[in-house]
């Protein structure tokens, strides 16, 4: 047996990449402990297994106690030392060795085999994974990754996605637990990491490093909006990204099962990235308040519904991939906010008046970007001499 048991080892090494010396550690401490059994007269026993002839040797041992010095609670401590050493004969040792090896190397090659997916898998977190829907109902859904199955739970799932037996995934590991069975594997199609990875993988601009991905925003199964930037002037990440004819965001929209997906560029600025983030609507000006950390984004008339998006995915999704909280409002409705400003500053003028203090009046007239006339009103009027301003009079 001894030869056949190290010419298994050195199989196990190369099918399987564990170390012989693991099995043969275990196998010495799981001999010993049936040895015992047999021998409990026997203070204790230890087995000695040969790495390059497989032989096998028993010993029992004699011990006896000595005192040693105190410990710090002032205790004596007892060193146990070995005063004989006999071997056990090898009649005994063939039949238990036999029994005993199968069922620690079994044992040792399920937990290495577990060991080596856990520490292949903990590497992966973050990454993508294709595997094959096994089994799914409401609580979750099994996708066979080959050696081991991942867990895809319901809050990781696509609302508007549906599983099939047999049908191929593409997957983002969001987290590898170790338990006492195989790891278990948490994968998500929701996650904002899994859109970021696919456009990695079909962009190879990312891939060299000459096209960064800045932000993500998603809502899975509806609408996602992507931030990208350049490190080399010669080359447009959002054309980079689209590809010839929109090809390479096609191939992103069709493994997501027609999600809409917005490419926009990344702008230091925070005025031109609100304005890019709320693409594809068409945005007239943008006001930013620092310490608020908000926006005030003025668009045409025409364009507010575009801008702010179906029950406001548009605008939410535009605030998540800035950071800014953003508040829409169309011309008309800044120019009514303006002149009823100014309406309560002409009550407040004329109520000065009264008081004897005499102060000319602004003009009320709105310009086109939003901002209001700098001239002063002319008197008996809200507006000022500009002849497109007194057409407004007028009306």
């Amino acid at each position: 047996m001894s030869s056949e048991l190290i010419d298994a080892l050195k199989q196990l090494e190369r099918e399987k990449k564990i170390d012989p010396q693991t099995f043969l550690d275990a196998l010495e401490q799981a001999l010993a402990a049936a040895y015992m059994r047999l021998h409990p007269e026997e203070d204790e026993i230890e087995v000695e297994i040969d790495s390059e002839s497989g032989e096998i040797k028993a010993f029992a041992l004699e011990l006896e106690a000595r005192d040693e010095e105190e410990d710090e609670e002032g205790e004596e401590e007892k060193e146990q030392v070995v005063i004989d050493r006999r071997e056990i004969p090898q009649q005994e040792i063939g039949r238990i060795a036999a029994q005993t090896a199968k069922q620690v190397i079994q044992q040792r090659i399920r937990e290495a085999e577990r060991e080596l997916m856990f520490d292949e898998y903990i590497d992966r977190e973050g990454d993508i994974v294709t595997g094959i829907i096994q089994q799914s109902d409401q609580r979750y859904t099994l996708v066979n990754l080959g050696r081991v199955e991942a867990l895809l739970p319901s809050t990781e799932q696509i609302p508007t996605e549906r599983y099939e037996h047999g049908t191929r995934v593409k997957a983002f590991i969001v987290e590898v637990r170790r338990t006492t069975k195989e790891p278990q594997i948490i994968v998500s199609r929701s996650h904002p990491g899994l859109l970021r990875r696919l456009f990695e993988l079909e962009v190879p601009e990312i891939y060299d490093g000459f096209v960064e991905i800045e932000s993500v925003a998603r809502e899975p199964g509806y609408r996602s909006k992507i931030a990208v930037s350049s490190n080399d002037s010669g080359v447009d990440p959002v054309g980079a990204c689209v590809g010839p004819k929109g090809s390479r965001v096609r191939m992103v929209v069709m493994e997501l099962k027609g999600e809409k997906i917005d490419v926009v560029q990344y702008n230091e600025d925070p005025q031109t990235y609100v304005a890019n983030a709320l693409s594809p609507a068409k945005v007239k000006d943008v006001k930013v308040n620092e310490e608020e950390h908000t926006a005030i984004v003025v668009v045409p008339d025409d364009q507010l519904s575009l801008a702010i998006g179906k029950e406001g995915q548009n605008a939410r999704l535009a605030a998540k991939l800035t950071g800014w909280r953003v508040d829409i409002k169309s011309e008309t409705k800044i120019a009514e906010d303006l002149l009823s400003g100014t309406s309560e500053k002409g009550a407040e003028a004329a109520s000065s008046k009264k008081s004897g203090e005499s102060e000319a009046e602004q003009c009320a007239a709105v310009k086109s970007n939003g901002d209001r006339c700098a001239n002063n009103a002319k008197p008996g009027s809200k507006y000022c001499g500009i002849a497109a301003h007194q057409r407004l009079a007028e009306q």
